[in-house]
């Protein structure tokens, strides 16, 4: 199958384009992405809404686009921390603390992601929401498939117990990720603590 390619648009000095995603990240993120009015974005970026159009075509389209741009921060983030790692299970720590090692924007697109991966199940009949639709889930696939090789490689090394390596990053992936849900920056419960917990969580998961 060949991959899905989104070219991003040119963006001049008067581009509003950052200014709309960063907005929508916001309110998507804060209020949720139902609630969120279109105008409201709008309103917050000193635009006219019929303006919005000439960046995304509905707001669907401005929401696969946060998403597919989260999946792909996510996707560089792990290559970035587990290239040159001889050892495989220093590769694993780094990649669940690469997980963790956010801004609070970031937060808030993760949160996006996770809340609305439904929308990812289903075609759309817009031509550009469709485009990132399908380059959003090759990116979760490829997603999927590092952690897997990680694992794979850990395995045929003999530092990791045998096991399903495919649903054994699945696991992975799934308790990493649930953390957004629930995770406020300012709430009790720390980032470091989190990435430290869920570290040891993995590689208890791995152990021999």
């Amino acid at each position: 199958m060949k991959a899905t390619k989104i070219v991003e648009p040119d963006e001049s000095p008067r581009s509003k384009r950052r200014a709309i995603l960063a907005a929508a990240v916001k309110n998507f993120g804060k209020t949720g992405y139902e609630a969120t009015k279109w105008s409201v974005v709008a309103d917050q970026v000193g635009i006219g809404q019929t303006a919005l159009y000439h960046y995304f075509e509905s707001k669907a389209h401005c929401l696969l686009t946060i998403m597919r741009l989260e999946l792909q921060r996510s996707l560089e983030m792990f290559t970035k921390a587990t290239a040159d790692q001889p050892d495989s299970m220093e590769a694993l720590r780094a990649a669940v603390r690469s997980a963790y090692a956010v801004s609070e924007q970031n937060v808030l697109q993760m949160r996006i992601l996770q809340n609305n991966l439904a929308i990812l199940a289903v075609p759309r009949n817009s031509k550009k929401e469709e485009a990132e639709r399908l380059a959003a889930r090759e990116l979760v696939h490829g997603i999927e498939a590092a952690w897997t090789e990680l694992l794979e490689r850990g395995m045929a090394e003999g530092v990791f117990a045998r096991r399903d390596a495919h649903t054994l990053a699945l696991n992975m992936l799934g308790m990493i990720v649930s953390v957004w849900r629930w995770y406020r920056p300012k709430g009790l419960v720390t980032l470091s603590s989190v990435s430290e917990l869920t570290e040891d969580c993995c590689v208890r998961m791995v152990a021999p």
